[in-house]
């Protein structure tokens, strides 16, 4: 499959210093059907422009937004893309269908270990509770919110592991893109990537 499936949205303010997020992105560079979009290369000064953004949303049935976990929240240049992309009358309201059955994945690195994301853990939520903000903003677009996509502890990571978790990325967006994953099995997960060979088929 080749047509335009999935567009990521890559947000990193300090790309060419992450090792996480360069090693997910380039495990995907190459992917056909994979848009690759770094925001912070194509608008430096957070000067979004909506209908070339707009026309992307549209030519892609799965939409990605791939960044570090920053305060528990996007880095600044994903939350102007939404404030102004997402707008009323075309992605959500009355006549804002634009964006009706396509999927939303957060495809995330964090330095904090999967054991601090828990309500008993030093930071009191799971990520995906964190997330809840994304995911109430895919479902008044009519979008299907996917667990995330998480690479915890990444300071500590070797550069096996992260290639691991790469090649993972990899997988998880191929079966994306064919219609591999199994969703119904995926929604009650915390992370997607816990176990992806239970949820890719073929």
């Amino acid at each position: 499959m080749t047509d335009p499936a999935v567009l990521v949205l890559l947000a990193h303010p300090a790309f060419r210093r992450s090792r996480v997020n360069r090693a997910l992105a380039d495990a995907v560079r190459d992917l056909p059907g994979v848009t690759l979009h770094d925001l912070y290369e194509a608008y430096p000064e957070l000067d979004v422009d909506v209908r070339r953004e707009q026309a992307l949303l549209e030519a892609h049935r799965t939409v990605v937004f791939q960044h570090p976990f920053y305060w528990y929240s996007t880095p600044a240049i994903l939350k102007e893309w939404q404030d102004v992309v997402l707008e009323h009358g075309w992605a959500y309201g009355r006549t804002g269908t634009a964006l009706q059955g396509k999927t939303l994945l957060s495809a995330l690195s964090t330095g904090g270990g999967e054991e601090s994301y828990r309500p008993e853990g030093s930071n009191r939520f799971t990520i995906r509770q964190l997330l809840a903000p994304l995911e109430q903003t895919a479902h008044l677009c009519g979008m299907d919110y996917l667990p995330p996509f998480v690479v915890h502890g990444t300071h500590r990571l070797t550069t096996a592991e992260i290639d691991r978790h790469a090649a993972d990325y990899r997988r998880a967006l191929q079966g994306l893109r064919d219609g591999r994953l199994d969703l119904e099995a995926l929604r009650d997960r915390p992370r997607m990537n816990a176990d992806l060979d239970a949820v890719i088929g073929g």
